[in-house]
């Protein structure tokens, strides 16, 4: 495994700055097309992946980041859903914006922080739980963002990556190929006026590494015990991983 990269880059610098600027251009309408282009199902994702990690959420004194947070929805679902301390880290600055503005507006006072997830400003073996939602698949050395997980994790503790997959089924995989090139980069482009950025989404997914390869690599970086689930017809994978 490498990193992610989008057109036009040579190096793990450049890769980062172009996902950088590309999310901050589309910060404002992210939520909308996030829940418009899954036909909402993105909610019931981001739902089965706080529930896997309730249990060590539930640890006196537990601490959980959600990683690459973007606006925050899955911040505000752990917030709900138990009384661990949580923190949110993304490093494209509007992105926070927009998380600070829901967090806030709901009440919760989940501490925000700026930070590179390959270069987390966080102690050793600090954390119980890290969730990482839809943002894995863009960091530019996915080995090093494992591995920094692993370093932040206590033992014991979980990392849950929720990211896009490949259908197994050929039928499902055709049309979801057809609605990730054809309609996608479309209705993105209209609504958030950035059609790079959703034209990259369907590439990005289709060059990162399927459910089992994925597992392989969690492995490989120190993790003790994987576990994965498919949904949506392996559109999507819940990938867990304890240190």
């Amino acid at each position: 495994m490498t990193g992610t990269t989008p057109p036009g880059v040579s190096s793990e610098q450049d890769a980062a700055r172009w996902v950088r600027g590309m999310f901050g251009r589309i910060a404002g309408h992210y939520d909308l097309l996030n829940h418009l282009l899954s036909f909402n199902l993105d909610r019931r994702w981001r739902a089965r992946a706080v529930e896997r990690v309730a249990a060590a959420m539930e640890r006196r004194g537990s601490r959980v980041l959600d990683l690459c947070c973007g606006t925050g929805d899955v911040l505000l679902a752990l917030e709900r859903s138990h009384g661990a301390a949580v923190f949110g880290s993304d490093f494209c600055h509007p992105m926070l914006v927009q998380a600070a503005r829901k967090v806030a507006a709901k009440g919760y006072r989940s501490p925000l922080f700026e930070a590179d997830a390959l270069a987390l400003p966080l102690a050793d073996e600090s954390l119980d739980v890290i969730t990482v939602a839809f943002g894995f698949r863009n960091l530019a050395n996915y080995q090093r963002g494992l591995e920094e997980m692993l370093r932040v994790l206590k033992p014991g503790g979980v990392a849950a990556i929720l990211e896009f997959s490949q259908p197994a089924n050929p039928l499902f995989g055709a049309v979801y190929q057809f609605f990730s090139i054809r309609v996608l980069p479309s209705i993105g482009g209209l609504v958030s006026g950035a059609t790079e950025a959703y034209s990259y989404l369907p590439e990005s997914i289709r060059k990162f590494p399927g459910a089992e390869e994925l597992a392989a690599q969690i492995r490989e970086a120190g993790f003790s015990r994987v576990e994965y689930e498919r949904m949506t017809g392996g559109a999507v994978a819940l990938h867990l991983g304890w240190k």
